[in-house]
């Protein structure tokens, strides 16, 4: 079976809730939660309510106040400008020191070690290849890690 609306009925419900009559006891409370309400708010530097200005905080009716705006823009001004005395100070150069766009010197390889090649041990896994003293062309090595790789 499908949900289907009636020609003519909406999903949107429009109508607007009926407000409940305050009784006694509900404005001792409000009284008692705008107590402490306004002891937080003075705690934290912000503006305080009245009892009918809380009760509608609380119902969700509540419109705040807006600021006074008889004040008038004014930019800020800037009234003491500060100059350094001296024109000129030298850069301090040491031998540490950074030089802007220096070419990188270039790697070199000095170990005791001939590097043969680089083989794939599995996926991105790259793996250098060594010359040994009993194998001189690195072959034997190159073969072991091929095999590990189909095994």
């Amino acid at each position: 079976m499908t949900m289907h609306l009636v020609r003519g009925m909406s999903s949107l419900n429009t109508k607007k809730k009926k407000s409940k009559k305050l009784t006694l006891s509900k404005i001792a409370k409000y009284q008692e939660q705008l107590k402490e309400h306004n002891k937080f708010m003075k705690r934290n530097g912000c503006s305080t309510m009245d009892l009918q200005e809380f009760i509608a905080y609380c119902q969700g009716n509540y419109k705040p106040k807006s600021k006074p705006q008889n004040k008038e823009f004014k930019p800020l001004k800037q009234t003491d400008t500060w100059t350094r005395e001296t024109t000129y100070v030298p850069s301090k150069n040491t031998k540490d020191s950074f030089a802007p766009a220096t070419k990188k010197e270039s790697m070199q390889y000095t170990g005791e070690r001939k590097l043969v090649g680089i083989a794939m041990m599995h996926k991105s896994n790259l793996v250098p290849v060594f010359a040994d003293d009993d194998d001189k062309t690195g072959s034997k090595q190159a073969t072991e890690i091929a095999q590990m790789r189909r095994n």
